[in-house]
């Protein structure tokens, strides 16, 4: 049996640097980021797993998350965002893994979006489960103090397993600091994917400044799209919530790893 490793907090912080070895490929904006989550039994996140991957826990629990937020001015390296294409909104549905080695990152369940070409060139490059969805949000710029209602329906899904997210900036925290649980869940930089049929995993890295947080008022959520992705929490309250205003992001060639 294979020796398996945790992550070390120089793992994590390491990740924060860009990559020196990799041609970026993208540019995106990822603006108005809500991350509210859910503790869970590990056992029940590793049975959902390829093999190569082990669920990254914090405190012995591992966690659940979902994270609504905007998509801005997406294009390729050297090309200009185009109209009706670049803007769009996304949401998705994350846990928290890590190779044998230690190397950290997510594990995404789901990412549902409203615009038909993004969802089909990630599945195809990048080997992501991405959804169609039907969602609205309101236009950006925000007005100062402006609450945002975020409400999404994936495509062919009973209408009772729509979500609904309604939340408010609060007061600024800056970047979570290493160590934290906040650094645990929002400081990720790879992304892991998998091929079933090929059996094959692949490994994807972008690059940001850390996060500038701040709290947040809920007042409107639901686990519906974890539903949708197996799990079944009995509608219990979300147990961390916390808000980024956004970051610009390089982004690196997935790959497949092994």
């Amino acid at each position: 049996m294979m020796s398996v490793q945790l992550p070390t907090l120089e793992q994590r912080i390491a990740l924060q640097n860009r990559p020196v070895d990799l041609r970026q490929v993208m540019v995106q904006s990822w603006q108005e980021l809500l991350f509210i989550h859910w503790s869970i039994d590990p056992e029940e996140i590793q049975r959902t797993l390829p093999p190569q991957l082990t669920v990254d826990t914090y405190q012995g629990r591992a966690w659940l998350g979902i994270v609504p937020f905007y998509m801005r001015g997406i294009r390729p390296v050297y090309l200009p965002p185009v109209p009706g294409i670049s803007n769009f909104l996304e949401v998705n549905v994350r846990t928290y893994v890590h190779l044998a080695d230690g190397t950290p990152g997510v594990w995404f369940y789901s990412l549902d979006a409203n615009q038909w070409l993004a969802v089909r060139v990630a599945r195809r490059f990048f080997h992501l489960p991405y959804f169609d969805a039907q969602m609205e949000a309101p236009k950006l710029p925000l007005q100062e103090t402006q609450p945002i209602t975020y409400r999404s329906q994936r495509r062919d899904t009973p209408a009772d397993l729509s979500t609904t997210f309604t939340f408010r900036a609060g007061t600024e925290r800056g970047p979570a600091q290493p160590g934290t649980f906040e650094f645990f869940l929002i400081e990720r930089y790879l992304l892991f994917a998998y091929d079933a049929k090929r059996q094959q995993l692949f490994q994807g890295q972008v690059y940001h400044t850390p996060y500038e947080l701040c709290d947040v008022e809920v007042t409107e959520y639901d686990d519906h799209l974890l539903q949708l992705a197996g799990f079944n929490l009995d509608s219990r309250p979300a147990e961390h919530k916390i808000m980024s205003h956004g970051v610009t992001v390089d982004v690196f060639p997935v790959q497949r790893i092994g």
